[in-house]
């Protein structure tokens, strides 16, 4: 299971004093909590930062409410494993909250342990999105670091494109394309042309 020391708790609420409370909780399982007082303050925050981690958001907020928060985050891509929160024992609203992907769907006042499970249990569940997240986004950096060149070979050689022809497309020598082949897979962290072509199906258009 994760530390949570390395997981961000995004608390949506905006009840002051609520919000503090459940920051405090949080802070002393070991997580960074971070509060907002509405859904305009979260999407506001992550603006400037993309947000990881769980959320954990009120269901009746002022303005766009939680679960219209909740669906523009995923309109959006922004997948985060989310715990409902809400006063009230709304079971329709309970149920559209889990049907939209929800993990949990807690009323308030709810008691610390509870809560705290519900979110590792959230964590849990997403873990192999986050892996998956965090390999594209190593892989994203690799590919970065090519240059103009070396994009040009790699297209070509999983294209199936021989090394004379791509050697002619570029006008240069057959050696030059191998060199920045070789290169390009050093930097991709692959050892052989069929481990490159099979990379190739997961790199970003």
């Amino acid at each position: 299971m994760s530390d949570p020391g390395t997981i961000t708790v995004h608390v949506v609420d905006d009840d002051d004093s609520m919000r503090a409370a459940l920051c405090r909780l949080l802070a002393a399982a070991g997580y960074d909590a971070r509060g907002y007082g509405s859904a305009g303050d979260f999407l506001l925050a992550i603006e400037v930062e993309p947000p990881q981690g769980c959320l954990l958001l009120d269901l009746h907020l002022p303005g766009p409410d939680g679960q219209a928060l909740h669906e523009a985050l995923r309109r959006r891509g922004l997948v985060l494993p989310t715990v409902f929160l809400s006063g009230r024992g709304d079971i329709a609203s309970s149920v559209r909250a889990l049907k939209s992907g929800a993990s949990d769907f807690l009323t308030k006042p709810v008691q610390a342990q509870p809560l705290l499970d519900a979110l590792r249990a959230a964590l849990a569940d997403d873990a192999p999105r986050r892996t998956e997240h965090a390999r594209r986004q190593a892989l994203g950096q690799r590919l970065a670091t090519l240059t103009e060149r070396e994009r040009v070979v790699l297209r070509a050689v999983v294209q199936g494109v021989l090394t004379k022809q791509i050697a002619d497309r570029l006008g240069v020598s057959e050696r030059t394309v191998k060199s920045c082949r070789a290169t390009l897979m050093d930097k991709l962290g692959v050892a052989s042309l069929p481990e490159l072509v099979i990379l190739s199906t997961q790199l970003p258009d």
